[in-house]
């Protein structure tokens, strides 16, 4: 499994970055391996577009079902069972699959995971001559191989945790500030807008499952990506928040 996983995605990701990072050296272009990570990010989001594009479908076609399900939950508020029947009915009429909207972040996961690796064996501190031999093996071409790699990007060391901010500099702490804010304002313009409730109490009774789950992971998902962004090298992070941007910018200019 493990083979497989390096062969599908580590060694593609390896290849891709180790190119980019050839390309931009070539044209002396500082902080060159930052730059590879971003035109990383944005390949990856250009081959996970049409995951993209059916989240952003499966949004708009929410957003639209938002006041027949508030209609559905005043009218079956006391009969819960009958409640989720109406729904799943109303679910199919306007062909929503709720769970395909989990479908773009499991989809991410194991790129996130072979980038991470990839990252990773950049950036253990005092092993670069060794890290360097094991790239240089899942090259390609042998014309692409690397000597070395300078990780500082902008005053920001690439390899560095927002951890070590104590070595680095305090500011390495807005890295992960930063990164759950892009996260939270992403899932907010992924999910449907609530009306306004009539009353507390009737915003507890009438709310669903679903509706629960998406105001939880609103916070939830954006302080798990933060506290990540804390603990690991802040080449993931650069990775996560242009990735999060691109998002954003797609989702606005959706809704115009």
């Amino acid at each position: 499994m493990g083979e497989l996983f390096t062969l599908i995605f580590k060694n593609p990701t390896i290849n891709l970055l180790v190119f980019f990072y050839q390309f931009l050296n070539t044209l002396h272009i500082p902080g060159s391996f930052g730059f590879s990570i971003i035109l990383l990010t944005v390949s990856i989001r250009v081959i996970l577009h049409p995951f993209f594009k059916q989240q952003i479908d499966l949004s708009d076609k929410m957003n639209k079902a938002k006041p027949h399900l508030d209609e559905l939950q005043k009218k079956h508020k006391d009969d819960k069972k009958k409640l989720q029947e109406e729904q799943l009915k109303l679910y199919k009429e306007m062909g929503i699959n709720p769970a395909s909207g989990c479908l773009f972040a499991i989809v991410q996961i194991p790129v996130f995971i072979a980038l991470y690796q990839v990252l990773y064996s950049f950036f253990q501190n005092g092993k670069m001559s060794e890290t360097i031999i094991q790239i240089n093996k899942a090259l390609y071409f042998p014309a692409m191989k690397i000597a070395n790699i300078d990780t500082n990007f902008f005053g920001m060391n690439l390899a560095a945790s927002p951890a070590m901010y104590a070595k680095y500099g305090y500011y390495y702490l807005l890295i992960p500030v930063i990164t759950a804010i892009l996260q939270y304002y992403q899932i907010a313009l992924s999910t449907p807008q609530k009306n306004k409730p009539e009353s507390g109490d009737q915003k507890k009774k009438s709310e669903d499952m679903q509706q629960m789950m998406s105001s939880q992971m609103k916070l939830i998902f954006p302080v798990m990506i933060g506290y990540f962004s804390y603990s690991l090298p802040v080449g993931l992070s650069l990775y996560w928040n242009i990735f999060s941007l691109f998002s954003i910018w797609q989702y606005r200019q959706k809704k115009k």
